[in-house]
C-alpha cells in the first residue's frame, strides 16, 4: 500500500513540475487558450470590425457592396489559407517560397503543436492575418469594382502576393534570414495591403463622382466609429497573440498597442482642431487606426516610450497621406487604404529599427547602438513594395481577363451597387410594402 501511494505522489508531482512548461516538444494550456482567444479576436476584425469601418466610410448607395467585399474577402481568405496558402507560407521550400506538403493541411495531426500550441491552432491564427490583409486592399476600390473580379482577385492575390511575403518574413524566407523585425505583419499585411491598394485604384481608375462634395459623405459615422473600435479591440488578439504565448511579451504587446492608438487618435484629433478648427472623430478614429498600424511590427520589440513616440507619428504621417499625398499623386484610394495601412505601414517598419529595445525581447534598434536594423528594415520595405506593387499589377490584369474587365457600367456606378448590382434595397422594400 505505501509502495503505491508512493507511486502516486511521485506521478502527481511530475506532473505538476511539467505543468505551464512552453517547448517544441510540450503543449501548453494555458499559451494554447490565449491563442485561441487571441484567433477569435482577430476573426472579429474583418467581417465586423473592417466592414462596419469601411461601410460607414462609403455612401450610402454602396455600404452594402462595401461590407459584402470585406465579408467575401474573409471568407475566400480563409478556404484559400487552408488550401494552399499556408503551404506556400509555412511548409518546408526555400528561401522566397514554401512547398506544397502541407496541401490541403495534409500531414498536419491534431497531435502535432508548434511551439507550444497546437499547429491546427497556428493555421487558423494565421488564416485570420491573410484574410484581413486582402479585406484591407478593398477599401481602396469600392464602388466601382464587379463583385465577381474582386472574388477572383482575393483568391489569387493570397495565393500570388501574400503567402510569399508571409514566407519570407515568417516562414524562414530571406528576409527573416536577415533579421528583419515584423512582430505581427507591418510588412507582411499593411504595407503589402497597402501598395496593392495603391496599384489597383491607379488600374481601376477613379470614380465617376470622384471630387464630387457629395461623395464625401459617409453613411454613417456611428458605424464607423464602432468598426473602429472593434478593430482596435480585435488588435489586442492580432498584436498580442503573434508572441503565440501567455507571456510577458504578449502582455508589452497588448500595453503598446493601447498606447499606440491613444496617442494617434490624440495628434490626428489636435492637428485638424488646429488647422481646420473642427475636431472630428473621423479623424480620431482614423488617428487610432494609424497608430495601431504603425506599432504593429514594433509591438514585440518596443517599451512605453517608444509606443508614444510610435503612436504619435503615425498618428501625423497617417493624416499627411490622407490629406495631402493623396492629392499629389492624383489618385482615387476611396478609403485610403495606401495612406493609412501603406505609407503608415512602411513608417512603422522602419521606427521599429529605431526604437526596438533589447531589454522587451533581445531586438535592438537604432537609439540602443544597432543603426544596421534600420537598414535591414528598409531592406524589407523596399522589397515587400517592388514585389507586391508587381504581382499585384499582374493577378489583377488576369482576373480582369477572366471577367472580361474588373469595372462595372457607369450607370449601375452611378445608380450604386447596392441597388442595381445585388438589389438588397429592393428586397427591403417590397419586405416593408407587405408589412403595412
Amino acid at each position: 500500500m505505501k509502495r503505491i501511494y508512493a507511486t502516486v505522489v511521485l506521478f502527481l508531482i511530475s506532473t505538476t513540475s511539467t505543468f505551464g512548461q512552453s517547448s517544441s516538444e510540450l503543449l501548453n494550456s494555458g499559451d494554447t487558450a490565449w491563442v485561441l482567444i487571441a484567433t477569435a479576436l482577430v476573426m472579429l476584425m474583418t467581417p465586423a470590425g473592417l466592414a462596419l469601418f469601411y461601410g460607414g466610410l462609403t455612401q450610402n448607395k454602396h455600404v452594402l457592396n462595401t461590407i459584402g467585399m470585406s465579408y467575401m474577402a474573409f471568407c475566400t481568405g480563409t478556404i484559400v489559407w487552408v488550401i494552399i496558402g499556408y503551404s506556400l507560407a509555412f511548409s518546408e521550400g526555400n528561401a522566397f517560397i514554401g512547398g506544397l506538403d502541407n496541401f490541403l493541411l495534409k500531414g498536419i495531426k491534431v497531435t502535432d503543436i508548434s511551439g507550444s500550441i497546437p499547429t491546427l491552432l497556428f493555421v487558423v491564427f494565421q488564416g485570420t492575418f491573410a484574410a484581413i490583409a486582402v479585406a484591407i486592399v478593398s477599401g481602396s476600390i469600392i464602388e466601382r469594382v464587379r463583385f465577381s473580379t474582386w472574388g477572383i482577385f482575393s483568391i489569387l492575390w493570397v495565393i500570388i502576393v501574400y503567402a510569399p511575403i508571409a514566407h519570407w518574413v515568417w516562414g524562414g524566407g530571406f528576409l527573416s534570414d536577415s533579421g528583419e523585425m515584423d512582430f505581427a505583419g507591418g510588412t507582411v499585411i499593411h504595407i503589402n495591403a497597402g501598395v496593392a491598394g495603391l496599384v489597383l485604384s491607379y488600374l481601376v481608375g477613379k470614380r465617376k463622382e470622384h471630387g464630387l462634395k457629395e461623395v464625401r459623405k459617409p453613411s454613417s459615422i456611428k458605424f464607423m466609429i464602432l468598426g473602429s473600435a472593434l478593430l482596435w479591440f480585435g488588435w489586442f488578439g492580432f498584436n498580442g497573440g503573434s508572441q503565440l504565448a501567455a507571456d510577458g511579451i504578449a502582455a508589452n504587446a497588448l500595453l503598446v498597442t493601447n498606447i499606440a492608438a491613444c496617442a494617434g487618435a490624440l495628434i490626428w484629433l489636435a492637428i485638424e482642431w488646429f488647422i481646420v478648427k473642427k475636431p472630428t472623430l473621423i479623424g480620431m478614429a482614423s488617428g487610432a487606426i494609424s497608430g495601431l498600424v504603425g506599432i504593429t511590427p514594433a509591438s514585440g520589440y518596443v517599451d512605453v516610450s517608444g509606443a508614444l513616440a510610435i503612436g504619435a507619428l503615425s498618428g501625423l504621417v497617417g493624416y499627411w497621406g490622407v490629406v495631402h499625398l493623396k492629392s499629389m499623386m492624383n489618385h482615387d484610394d476611396t478609403l485610403d487604404a495606401f495612406g493609412i495601412h501603406g505609407l503608415v505601414g512602411i513608417f512603422g517598419a522602419l521606427a521599429t529599427g529605431f526604437f526596438a529595445n533589447p531589454e522587451i525581447n533581445g531586438g535592438a534598434g537604432l537609439f540602443y547602438g544597432n543603426p544596421s536594423q534600420v537598414l535591414i528594415q528598409a531592406k524589407a520595405v523596399v522589397v515587400t513594395i517592388i514585389y507586391s506593387g508587381v504581382a499585384t499589377y499582374i493577378t489583377w490584369k488576369v482576373c480582369t481577363l477572366v471577367t472580361s474587365g474588373g469595372r462595372i457600367e457607369e450607370e449601375l456606378e452611378l445608380e450604386g451597387m447596392d441597388i442595381g448590382y445585388h438589389g438588397e434595397h429592393h428586397i427591403i422594400i417590397e419586405e416593408n410594402k407587405l408589412v403595412s
